[in-house]
């Protein structure tokens, strides 16, 4: 039996999550897993036109970038869940081709290194931010509206399930201070 179980677990595969798949996945995994992807960090990176922005004033949204390393959440997934487990991602996704779809190396936190689906920032895309400094990234966030709602509320929500799940992201934690040091000075407010 252990040797059944052993190599249908060899055919499962890794999902990587750095935003939202890590706590929303929205697909049947069997296991999780903290992992962390070195040679990409999380970053505010991608241009939104309709979910946190418009096509006149677009909000930012994240990917992966390169440099650095993004500690994350890696889920595995079931070999027979295969196909309707990558359909619903590449749904999600890959709607407007801004990510590339890749099989990178995790460091799982047990020590395992395992290759897991991972979405890239395409960086040719013409939806791809580059790398913003901090202060940069907040106007934009700061201004920015879509149908998903304020572009503010992404990131505060991203950071509340990153603090949630002990992940720290300093430089998402600086756009976020950034930001709530330009809506107060738009609106009258002090810090005091």
């Amino acid at each position: 039996m252990t040797t059944a179980l052993n190599d249908r677990r060899m055919n499962d595969f890794w999902v990587f999550g750095y935003g939202s798949l890590m706590w929303r996945p929205g697909f049947a995994h069997v296991e999780t897993v903290r992992a962390r992807l070195y040679g990409y960090r999380r970053s505010l990176c991608i241009y939104s036109h309709v979910h946190r922005g418009t096509p006149d004033r677009p909000g930012l949204v994240l990917g992966l970038d390169t440099g650095g390393s993004c500690l994350g959440i890696a889920f595995r997934v079931p070999s027979d869940m295969t196909g309707e487990v990558m359909t619903y991602l590449r749904e999600r996704e890959m709607s407007n081709q801004v990510y590339h779809e890749k099989h990178l190396r995790l460091r799982l936190a047990d020590g395992r290194n395992v290759d897991a689906v991972t979405y890239v920032a395409d960086r040719h895309h013409i939806q791809y931010a580059g790398s913003l400094s901090p202060e940069s990234a907040a106007a934009i966030v700061a201004s920015a509206h879509g149908d998903s709602g304020a572009n503010v509320d992404y990131v505060a929500n991203t950071l509340q399930h990153l603090r949630n799940m002990r992940v720290r992201d300093h430089w998402l934690e600086h756009v976020n201070d950034l930001i709530h040091h330009t809506t107060q000075h738009q609106t009258g407010g002090s810090s005091g």
